[in-house]
């Protein structure tokens, strides 16, 4: 059981306004209702580190969008994946574990970042630039759809983008889908052509150098973390470039007290929920789509087992070598079970 009072004390970190007892309260009952249903039902629930901090209370692991797939596999006895984040997170939760049901709880939950690479438009630019480049190597961001991740070389995520590229074997490399990530790499390994798609994450995107420059001035001794999708004059004010999972490993173990999160906004409440001692300010925006699950949506979800997340044989098949060529390629000694073919 949950105790509203409780809930507030931790909740309110985030967002004191809202948060309010009478808001607990409901947001109690609510979280109680699904501790029964996950029980019920066999489910595991996956939330990803931008989502609302009340969701952040019921989840059974919280983290980044491969690292949650990648939890859950390892959760032998499950019947059911819940993912709380957007469309692509959720199929790829059904590459590595196609035995279990997988569920998102809002189907609305998309990804503007996802949606530019459509998956037959990079088939048909995979055969264009290969005609350019006999030896083009096609490497795609983890924030792409299970189609798309079938039709490339390798995956890869926002921590380990720049080592993909560098362990590819080609010269050239197509990167998908997201143009800033892209330069950001292109910077690091100047011996190697790295083709953008034109795509990127609106909400990282619309974040500006100069509301950096502003708040560092004001607040001169805070370190400064930075998500790869922003744009490339903004990860230059980074003290260190990471994905949201490094970002709160970095200020867990950081001797600093402040710092600025320059990422979606929700890793700035699941920061200041999780690390109270120290400082957290935000040169971020919110996400429409990660903020589009509700404690209702995960109820309904559990009640009926629906929406399902599935895939063809041969699109499952596809991500999960491209998945797992990411690991041969950087870190082969950590190839996940779920990966290794039996």
């Amino acid at each position: 059981m949950f105790d509203p009072k409780d809930l507030m004390d931790r909740l309110s970190r985030a967002d004191p306004t809202y948060y309010t007892l009478g808001i607990c309260e409901k947001i109690a009952s609510k979280l109680d209702r699904i501790l029964e249903l996950k029980t019920e039902r066999n489910a595991v629930v996956l939330a990803h580190n931008y989502q609302r901090p009340e969701i952040f209370e019921i989840a059974d692991f919280t983290g980044d969008s491969l690292g949650l797939s990648l939890s859950a596999a390892e959760v032998k006895d499950a019947d059911v994946i819940v993912f709380c984040g957007v469309h692509f997170m959720a199929e790829t939760a059904k590459v590595v574990s196609p035995s279990k049901k997988v569920i998102l709880p809002n189907l609305q939950a998309g990804c503007s970042l996802a949606d530019t690479a459509d998956a037959e438009d990079v088939r048909v630019r995979i055969a264009e630039l290969r005609e350019q480049y006999p030896d083009l190597g096609v490497v795609c961001y983890v924030n792409t759809t299970a189609a798309v991740k079938a039709q490339c070389d390798a995956c890869c995520t926002s921590a380990n983008a720049v080592g993909v590229i560098q362990a590819m074997p080609n010269d050239v490399i197509l990167y998908i889908p997201d143009e800033n990530m892209a330069a950001h790499a292109q910077k690091r390994i100047p011996e190697k052509i790295i083709i953008p798609w034109e795509g990127n994450c609106y909400v990282h995107h619309e974040i500006t150098a100069e509301s950096v420059k502003h708040i560092k001035e004001i607040r001169p001794n805070m370190k400064v973390l930075v998500h790869p999708e922003c744009r490339e004059d903004v990860v230059k004010l980074a003290d260190a470039a990471l994905s949201t999972s490094g970002m709160i490993k970095f200020a867990q173990k950081s001797d600093a007290n402040e710092f600025l999160a320059v990422t979606e906004c929700g890793l700035s409440d699941l920061l200041t929920i999780e690390v109270p001692d120290k400082q957290f300010f935000r040169a971020c925006k919110i996400c429409r789509f990660m903020k589009m699950i509700t404690l209702d949506n995960i109820i309904q979800t559990l009640e009926t087992l629906q929406p399902e997340i599935t895939l063809p044989e041969d699109v499952r098949a596809g991500a999960e070598r491209s998945i797992k060529r990411m690991f041969e390629l950087t870190s082969p000694d950590r190839l996940p079970e779920a990966l290794v073919v039996s």
